[in-house]
Order: structure tokens, then sequence, then C-alpha cells
């Protein structure tokens, strides 16, 4: 255990990241920050719990935040700088070094300040690169923020060897260039077998056993003078967060393990030793608190467009059309939806008068209750229950049904494809097409961590599809599409799951109906889990496969038979025995 009677009178540097679990490196190959909104924010609870933990042992500390956040969540970046902690710059967007070039660098820095200047009111002094550490290659970056007025930095962390031929950037040091002096923060290291290892927080005060990092941290103690430089993420306090699929066992480890216990691990130490901002201890000199909280420059919000007097954008000329969206078991994934859905609904409101019809396939988790919570009390929605599980297909041919528009929109809960793109799919419902389906393996659509084996799959699939129906498309599988009500209606489907989603289109296109496909992007589910069972879908598309040439050979023998009799024209109403009309489709 850390000794608590000694080094009481120095002080050494505590720093926090201020960013959503979504946005940190384990997850950059599954979410683009173009999708950050989707996710279920947790930073306000999180940065609640970080302040009460600060608070009690009366501690400030530097707050590296993201422009990002600055812009979406400023009174909560002000609610920190209220609390007399100091706020620093952690890029825009969460990149690393190495994706951007000096230019990319320097817009980069410029956005970030911007934002976070105009949430505070108050100059930035510092910064860290959100994602990974400095290398000696790298150095450039430090000129970039010295030239544009950083007093110091904290994006060097010399771990293992990285920086062996400069052992002193183990310790606060200054960087000189062209006349001006920027201070660099490396958090603390130690040096063990030859190399140097991070003791100073974050993942490996998670990783590494307690009584190793103890040991590092008071042997630093006792043989430095130099202040220990100390960081943690707020996400890191949150064990209850949504659970995002990692594409790595390691990225899961590192990002799940022992999540949730970063207040016990720093409680020792936060009571054994003095911490202090990075601005504190060089002395910088602060504006009055109450300069940051005068009233901030108003953002002005974004008009939607459309909307003028006779304009496609009149409420009176918009296209009514129905989503419907299958659940099963997706608690989990409910808020993502909600945020994604509504972004959605927003960009549509000038051309659609949207409905929303989900269909909670006999879910055993608390999706029901999270979809009546979240959506129950939406004029434009409708919440519908299967008393037991019997499939997707099912599930959207309920969904259809209940619809009362002639243009029915599905897709996954998971939003695997972007529901953004409903919005170009849409307009392709011409009257002489019957659906449009969204394709990632058209030559123009993308596959985006999917793996390779499931590809395989699917277009070993697509292959065998192609040459059975008359429609000659790259994808037949895709739930994201768009139907006319009146197509799907006619048809009678078999199976109730995935295999249902290849029926529905197979059915449609042996009837004679049109389809249009759209390249798409598909991405890899990053909540929840796929309710696929692969082999079972394997057999049941043959077996499908099999049952659509029959129908396609029956239906060519009776269009070969010749006429027996034919009828004579009527000279009242065409129709059938009603007396309704009648539609001939090719077969």
């Amino acid at each position: 255990m850390v000794d608590i009677n000694q080094n009481k009178d120095r002080v050494d540097i505590l720093t926090v990241a201020l960013e959503d679990y979504f946005q940190v490196a384990s997850f950059h190959r599954l979410i683009d920050s173009g999708q950050w909104y989707r996710f279920e924010r947790r930073l306000e609870r999180n940065t609640a719990a970080t302040l009460d933990l600060l608070r009690r042992f009366n501690v400030k500390a530097t707050f590296f935040v993201l422009g990002w956040v600055a812009d979406k969540l400023p009174e909560l970046v002000r609610s920190v700088f209220a609390e007399g902690h100091e706020i620093a710059d952690k890029g825009y967007f969460h990149r690393n070094i190495q994706q951007m070039t000096p230019d990319e660098f320097r817009e980069d820095l410029l956005r970030s300040r911007e934002a976070i200047e105009r949430a505070t009111g108050v100059p930035v002094q510092g910064y860290r690169v959100a994602d990974g550490w400095f290398r000696p290659e790298d150095l450039w970056a430090l000129d970039t923020l010295a030239d544009l007025g950083y007093r110091y930095d904290s994006s060097i962390c010399p771990i293992f060897r990285r920086f062996a031929h400069e052992p002193w950037r183990r310790f606060v040091h200054r960087h000189e260039s062209a006349g001006r002096t920027l201070w660099e923060f490396p958090p603390s290291t130690t040096h063990f077998l030859g190399l140097d290892l991070p003791i100073a927080g974050g993942n490996y005060f998670r990783q590494l056993p307690r009584p190793f990092i103890h040991g590092a941290v008071e042997d630093w103690h006792r043989r430095r003078s130099e202040p220990f430089v100390m960081y943690f993420h707020v996400w890191e306090m949150d064990r209850d967060q949504p659970r995002i699929n990692a594409p790595s066992l390691w990225e899961q480890v590192r990002h799940y393990r022992n999540l949730g216990t970063m207040d016990r691990i720093l409680e020792p130490f936060l009571e054994a030793y003095k911490f202090t901002s990075v601005a504190d201890h060089l002395g910088l000199e602060k504006s009055p608190l109450e300069k940051a909280l005068e009233c901030v420059r108003p953002r002005s919000p974004v008009a939607e467009t459309g909307g003028g007097r006779g304009t496609a954008g009149d409420p009176a000329e918009r296209t009514p059309i129905t989503i419907v969206i299958p659940c099963y078991n997706e608690e989990l994934i409910i808020p993502y939806l909600a945020n994604t859905l509504e972004s959605v609904l927003n960009k549509f409101q000038a051309r659609y008068e949207s409905r929303l019809i989900f269909v909670d396939d006999g879910s055993k988790d608390g999706t029901w209750k999270a979809l009546w919570k979240t959506f129950g009390a939406m004029p434009n929605a409708r919440v519908l229950r299967h008393d037991r599980n019997r499939g997707v297909a099912a599930a959207v041919l309920t969904g259809v049904h209940a619809a009362e528009t002639s243009i029915v929109c599905t897709m996954d809960c998971d939003c695997s494809y972007d529901p953004h793109d409903l919005g170009v799919m849409v307009p392709l419902l011409t009257r002489d097409v019957d659906l449009v389906t969204a394709s990632p393996y058209h030559p123009q659509g993308e596959v985006r961590n999917v793996p390779a084996w499931r590809l395989g799959l699917s277009r070993s699939a697509s292959f065998l599809y192609r040459r059975v129906l008359h429609n000659k498309i790259h994808t037949y599988t895709s739930c994201f599409r768009v139907y006319r009500r009146e197509a799907v209606l006619e048809v009678q489907c078999r199976n109730d799951g995935f295999l249902g989603i290849a029926e529905v289109l197979g059915l449609i296109d042996l009837r004679g109906g049109n389809i249009v496909e759209v390249p798409a992007t598909l991405q890899v589910r990053v909540l929840g889990r796929s309710k696929m069972k692969t082999l079972r879908t394997i057999v049941g598309h043959l077996g499908l496969l099999g049952r659509l040439v029959a129908m396609r050979r029956s239906a060519s023998r009776l269009a070969k038979r010749p006429a027996l009799i034919e009828s004579p024209p009527q000279s009242g109403p065409t129709g059938g025995p009603s007396g309704t009309p009648t539609t001939r489709r090719s077969a």
C-alpha cells in the first residue's frame, strides 16, 4: 500500500481525459466520428462521478477535452471549469497524430481550440493527442504547438524503448522552437528490465498488478524530484456502459478489463499525494472564474432545407412513408436506435411524412419496455409485439401489414445500414418498381469489419440466387429495403426467419416484380449480438433455392401451355367474379 505519511510537501500532476466510451481508440475500426451521435451518451454522469471524486479529496486537475465535446456539450465543459479545474485541448476528433498531415494537424488544433474557448471563455494553454502518443518521428508536432502559442503538451509517453536514446524525455522538460518554449509533461514511467513501463494511470492502472503499480509509484517518489504525472479517462468510472463488440480480443480486454474500478484504484493515490493541474504547476496566469461563466456567443440552429410556401417542404405535399423496425432482444441498442432515428426524421421532415412501426419479436429481455419508454408517446410511432419469437421476416411482414402507407421501408434495429440512405432509396420506388433493396456487394457498395467467412457465404448465396431469379442483382438477403406495400401483400412467405427476407424478394421476382438495387455500406453490428444461426441459414437457403427453381419451371411450363378457350370481350367493366379489376403479371 501507499505510505500516506511521505512526500507531503511535493505536488504532482493529475490530468483527466473528457471523452465518452464510444470515442476511444479501441473502437476506431468500428465507429466513425460521424456515428457518434447515435450512441447513448454517458459523458455527463461519468463527469459528475469524476468531479465528486476529485471534490472529495480536494484535488484540482487538468481536463483534456475534445473539441467535438465542447461543441456538443458546452455546459458540461463550463461546469468542469466552474469547479476550478483547468480545461485543455485534446483535438477536435479522437485522432492519432499519424492520421494527420502537418497541415491537417494545424487545422484540427485551430478548430478544437476555438470550440473549447467558445465554451469556457478563457484561452487554452495545453494539449494532449487524443489517440496514442507521439513517436520520435512525430516531434514536428511540438513545433506546431509552440508556433500556435500552446504553453505545454502531454503527448509523449516513452514506453518500452521508444525514446531510449533520449532518457530525459521520461520527465518534465522544455522544448525550444524558434524562440518559443513548450513544456512537455510525459505520463510517468518506471524503468524495469531495460524497458520503460507506464505506471501513470488509464489502461495501465487497470491492467497491471496493483502491487507492482503501487511499488513503482512509491519508488518514483523516493528517487525522483520531478512531479509524478498521472491521468485517467472519465469513461473508466463507468462499469455499466453499453458493451461494444470490439474487433479483437486485445481491444476487448484493453477497454473492459477492470472497468468501473478506477475510483477505487485512484483513491489511495489521491489520499497519499497532493495533485494539481498543469497550469497551476507552471504558474500560468489565470483569468477570473467569472469570465468563463459569462454569456457565450450563441449558436444559431441549423435550419432544415425546404419548407417554403408552395415547395416540397410544405407538409401538405410530403410523401407518407412507414419505417418498420423488427426488434428481438435489443434492449441494449434502443438508445442508439433512437438517436439515429431522430437524425433521420429531422432530415426527412421536409420531404416525407414519416411513421414508425416497431415490432418486438417476442424478446426475452427488456426490449418491449425500452421500446414503449422511448417511442410509446410519439404520435407517429406504433409499438407491436409478437407473443413469441417468430423470426425477423415474420416481424417485417407484421409491420408491413400494419402499415397504412403505400411506401414501406424496413431496416435492421442495429442500424448496420445507415438509415439516412432511405432518402436515396425512396425516390427510386417509381410506379413500375416494386422493391428497392440495399446492396453492399454491389461494385460500388462497401462492407466494413464483417468477417471474411461470412462475406464468402453471403456472396455465394447471391451467386446462386442470381442464377435462379429474373432480377440480376448483387445482394438478395439485405433487410434494408423500400417496398411497395401492395407487392408484399401479394406474396405468401413460408419462412419466418432470416431466410424469409430472401424469400420475399424471390417471390416478388417470380411474380414479375421489378427490383432496383442501390449500392450501400454494411457495417458489423457494434452493440449486442447477431441472432442468425449460420448453419441453419445455409441449409435453409439451399432449400429455398430449390423451391424457387421449381416455381420458376412450373411458371414456365404454364406460360408455354396453349390456351383452350379465349373469353370474348365484355361490354361492361372488366374484373373478376366480384367486379374488381384484375392485374396480370408476367412470369
